[in-house]
């Protein structure tokens, strides 16, 4: 993948989600911002990753949210309205632990079997850090921080609550991989 698919889910994203969720557009764009900086560790995998992590949240454009489970909508609508590469669908589609989500919402069989998470650990991790580690407003946080901030907004006893709650070690988990990776790396 290159810099070109990057761009177009630029494009993508800007148009699904600028107008009508400003907020969760300027989400989505620090958590690129974030993918960019993770150049050095996943080399050619780079521009995927920016442009997934410009796409993970387009399912919750209120015109594409037909289940209300926004990686399976965002899946959808890349795979069917754009034919998207299907590494970058399945990123979107399993981002942050949305396999454990799905179980929530009772969705879990139906994305394990259209979008089965990709066996790139390193790729999905990087993922998870991005979108863990950027604000709801785009600005760069700790995945703690994020966690308390998504269990704050939900509440605990709702289905994103109880979904984070199970989800949060494997999020803190792949924060300290990638973490680790990157001071791994020569600047």
């Amino acid at each position: 993948m290159d810099e070109s698919t990057a761009v177009w889910a630029l494009r993508v994203g800007e148009a699904e989600l600028a107008v009508e969720l400003p907020r969760r557009w300027a989400h989505s764009q620090g958590v690129a911002a974030r993918a960019a900086g993770l150049a050095r560790v996943l080399g050619e995998d780079a521009h995927l990753l920016v442009a997934a992590a410009t796409l993970h949240d387009v399912g919750y454009a209120p015109r594409l949210a037909t289940t209300g489970f926004h990686p399976l909508d965002g899946a959808r609508f890349l795979r069917e309205e754009h034919g998207a590469d299907e590494r970058l669908v399945r990123l979107v589609a399993n981002h942050s632990c949305a396999l454990l989500e799905a179980e929530e919402r009772g969705f879990r069989e139906v994305l394990e079997a259209e979008f089965p998470l990709l066996e790139e650990p390193l790729l999905v991790d990087a993922l998870v850090y991005c979108d863990m580690t950027t604000t709801p407003d785009g600005a760069r946080t700790i995945a703690q921080d994020r966690v308390a901030e998504i269990l704050g907004r939900y509440g605990a006893d709702s289905v994103v609550g109880r979904f984070i709650r199970r989800a949060s070690p494997e999020i803190f988990a792949a924060v300290e991989r990638v973490e680790a990776a990157l001071a791994g790396q020569p600047r």
